[in-house]
């Protein structure tokens, strides 16, 4: 695990505009589920999402991103994924030495934090539909509103291109 001190919201911000990637965040009391999220942040547009921070019985993790009301079939995006054993989730230490944040605040952005690649990225096709991609910048009293390829073009200039997952047809696409 990391020891480099974690990159809090402002670090985030300060990256995305080294990035000349345009961004636009709005605070609100903090949330820290999806019905929460949906009842205290307005009228926000765009996609709004749910992280999932998992890990398999070898300790292999993954950030899956995905629409706020998709269905993840654990099962199914297990065997896609490769994973051994059964997909859990990490656990709160791990979650902050890995992506610097705390249960909550998992967000897609945590990646700038995996500064010794531990964490696979998995973000759900179709968020890349739409116009806007809500997440929250490393805490959770603040929504960062980002197009979709600048959110891509993030993940890459940190080394976490995603995996791109149909979860719509998850199971049928998963090998045997």
């Amino acid at each position: 695990m990391s020891t480099n001190t974690p990159i809090d919201a402002a670090g985030l911000f300060a990256r995305l505009d080294a990035l000349r990637l345009p961004y636009e965040t709005h605070e609100h009391a903090p949330v820290f589920t999806v019905d929460e999220s949906q009842s205290l942040r307005g009228v926000l547009p765009g996609a709004h999402v749910k992280n999932l921070f998992l890990r398999d019985k070898k300790k292999r993790y993954w950030l899956v991103t995905a629409k706020e009301d998709r269905d993840i079939d654990l099962k199914a995006l297990r065997r896609r994924l490769g994973a051994s054993g059964s997909l859990s989730f990490g656990a709160a230490d791990v979650l902050m030495a890995y992506l610097g944040v705390k249960p909550g605040s998992v967000t897609a952005f945590g990646v700038i934090n995996d500064f010794d690649g531990a964490v696979s990225m998995v973000l759900d096709q179709s968020l890349l539909n739409g116009q806007i991609i809500n997440a929250h910048p490393l805490r959770n009293d603040m929504t960062t509103a980002i197009s979709p390829d600048d959110l891509l073009k993030f993940f890459a200039a940190e080394s976490h291109s995603p995996l791109i997952l149909d979860f719509e047809r998850l199971g049928e696409d998963a090998p045997a």
